[in-house]
Parts: structure tokens; sequence; C-alpha cells
């Protein structure tokens, strides 16, 4: 790992020696403050820049417990097995980067939230322009982050986890589910918050026992590379 002199950092890629975007970098870029950046430094590229990088991005939507962050988490070992560079993002771990885990006690609702989603597409536009492909599992169910995506995102492939909420109170691996019925929490996705399905997803993976996350992968996959070369 090395440091530059804008206070970003830099992590070597396994096996190839090449530099690339690390998640963990992250968190050392929301120390950045606005005034540390030059103004004539053009933080986004142009779209005609992104085109030449053949981004691809597959998004992993679905409400908290649907298995978003392990099924990326297959699909990102895979591509990476297969010899591409990737980059994962999980929407967990950009709460915190963007500050957002710190606010959430004044600010929860949708505006918040749509607002942090937002941030999450560009950046996945960003890093994804530098010829990397980017695989984030997120919640983020709004239409007009699923609009602006297909129109901002060339290589976009969209994942909708679509999971009962029976199902989801079952597993509650964050204990979301329970706090929310102890009345101990609001303001939660699916439930007293609205949300938007996605209207034109790639893929809506309907909920059925017993389906594994390895075999979820690979369709995933599959399908992924099919529109990709078509």
């Amino acid at each position: 790992m090395a440091g530059t002199s804008s206070g970003l950092v830099r992590l070597a890629s396994p096996g190839n020696g090449n530099w690339c975007a690390h998640p963990a970098a992250l968190g050392q870029l929301s120390a950045i403050s606005l005034a540390d950046t030059e103004p004539d430094v053009e933080i986004e590229p142009d779209r005609e820049t992104i085109l030449k990088a053949n981004p691809r991005v597959i998004w992993i939507t679905g409400l908290s417990g649907a298995g978003k962050s392990t099924l990326a988490q297959q699909v990102v070992t895979r591509l990476r097995a297969s010899g591409e560079s990737v980059v994962m993002l999980d929407g967990d771990e950009l709460r915190e980067v963007f500050g957002a885990v710190a606010a959430n006690a004044q600010n929860h609702g949708r505006p918040a939230r749509l607002l942090l989603a937002m941030q999450y597409a560009h950046l996945c536009r960003v890093i994804a322009a530098q010829g990397l492909t980017v695989v984030i599992a997120t919640i983020s169910l709004f239409r007009e982050v699923h609009a602006w995506n297909r129109a901002n995102l060339p290589g976009y492939f969209e994942v909708y986890l679509k999971v009962p909420v029976d199902e989801l109170r079952r597993r509650d691996p964050k204990g979301i589910y329970r706090r929310f019925d102890a009345g101990e929490l609001t303001d939660v996705a699916g439930l007293d918050l609205p949300i938007d399905e996605p209207e034109a997803a790639d893929w809506v993976v309907e909920f059925e026992p017993g389906l594994s996350v390895t075999i979820l992968a690979e369709n995933l996959l599959n399908r992924f590379h099919g529109k990709n070369e078509s």
C-alpha cells in the first residue's frame, strides 16, 4: 500500500502488480475535505471517458436480510478467479464511509436514504470508469436511482433479490425486524418505509427455499455475461 500527495491510498492488485481501487481505501477518502481538491480537477468523468473504459456494474438490491452481501461476495470471488479486476462495495460499509451511521438519529427517512443511494450510484460510475468491474450490494430501492443507473452506467446489470418479509423476519441477521416489532426502530425499508421495487431489473430472483448461493452466483454470472456479450 502506498500513499499519494492527495491523501489517496493505492493498493496493488494481487498477482499482476497493477494499481486498483480497493474498498479499504474509501475510508480515507471520507477524511479529505472539498478544500483539499483543486478547483480545476474534474472529479466525475464525462460519459465519453466512461464508454471508452467499458465499465460494468452489477447492482444487487433487496431488503435487509435478503442475502445481497453474501451473493455479492460469491460473485466477486468467481470474477477474480477468472482474472477480472473487481471492486466490491457494500451498503453497510458505505454508510459509515459517507457518515450516514452517525446521522441516522437525525434523519433516517426517504430523502436522506435517496441522497445516500445516489452517492453510491455516482461512486460506482467513477470506479467503473477506470475499467473495473463493480459489484455492489445495497438496498437503495428508489425508482430515481434505478433510472439514473440505467441512463448513466453502461454495462449495468441489476439483480433484485425478492424475499418475502416473513422469511426476512425469520433470518433477521442484524436484529432489524425484531427491533422494529419491539418499537425500538423506525423507518425500516419494506415495513414503515415504502420502497420502489425495480421495474426493469435484469434478473428478479424469487425466493426458493434451499437454493444455494453458489447456484445463484453461477446463474447471475451466466446472465450477466450473456447480456454484455449480446
